[in-house]
């Protein structure tokens, strides 16, 4: 039997957010017996969900482990955002304590894809760096650059970190915000697109549902590096996360909600 992991799928869940945590773990089994050597991270800041999830890595046969982490932010601080971005660093730090993985791919708690996701992403990441595969968000229209499905290479993890910032107005930079502005500093080569089939549930039974399809030229253009880049610099000059606000906007005037 090959034990070696070279790809860790890692999700940052909580009790109150894993409505689906059936269905994903469903997912997860399918994505494992496709590509064995993978592993399943989950990341979480409440200890007494710590057990429970252990047991049902072990019920669905899963190779994966359960890593507790610690929320760290100022004392201004209200957003929940925090709480992601600790636990995807969280993922980012045990990711690169294997030194045999060559990839991270950071899957969001209510997302369910295709078994052979790894394949796909590990495709479509050849020539680059980081690789977003696009999903329709909860309540407005499809995002393009989040972390909720994106492939990311060691060599760009052992660079960057995840975190967030949140303004004292309350506005929140959030932590795909910062891996977009950190790259573009490292020069990193980032591909957009929709690669896969995705489900993005937005409670046990209701799901927004996306195919494999061509990026529109609205698409690319609004989500081109150097587009989102002058974006997220320009959100810490006023203090507004300008990227969010005009996405919200543009969706809402097409009609793409939930």
């Amino acid at each position: 039997m090959d034990n070696r992991v070279d790809v860790v799928i890692g999700t940052v869940i909580y009790r109150q957010g894993s409505y689906i945590i059936d269905k994903l773990l469903a997912n997860q089994k399918e994505i494992q017996q496709e590509y064995p050597r993978s592993e399943l991270i989950f990341a979480v800041n409440e200890a007494d969900f710590v057990q429970e999830l252990e047991r049902l890595l072990s019920h669905w046969g899963l190779r994966g482990r359960v890593i507790l982490y610690e929320t760290i932010k100022p004392e201004y601080a209200r957003s929940k955002v925090w709480n992601i971005a600790c636990g995807r660093e969280a993922i980012r730090r045990y990711t690169l304590s294997q030194p045999e993985v060559r990839y991270l791919l950071s899957l969001d708690a209510d997302l369910i894809c295709d078994a052979d996701i790894i394949e796909i992403m590990e495709r479509e990441i050849q020539g680059y760096d980081i690789v977003f595969s696009g999903c329709p968000l909860r309540d407005y229209g499809i995002g393009l650059a989040g972390a909720g499905c994106v492939m990311i290479n060691r060599s760009v993890l052992e660079k960057i970190r995840f975190r967030c910032v949140e303004f004292k107005n309350g506005d929140v930079m959030f932590e795909d915000n910062l891996l977009e502005l950190d790259s573009f500093k490292l020069r990193s080569r980032i591909k957009r697109g929709f690669f896969l089939h995705v489900s993005h549930y937005k409670s046990a039974n209701e799901a927004r549902n996306i195919e494999p399809h061509l990026v529109s030229l609205y698409q690319r253009i609004t989500t081109s590096v150097l587009v989102r880049y002058v974006l997220i610099r320009a959100s810490f000059v006023v203090k507004r996360n300008i990227p969010w606000r005009l996405k919200v906007i543009a969706d809402k005037l097409r009609g793409d909600v939930w």
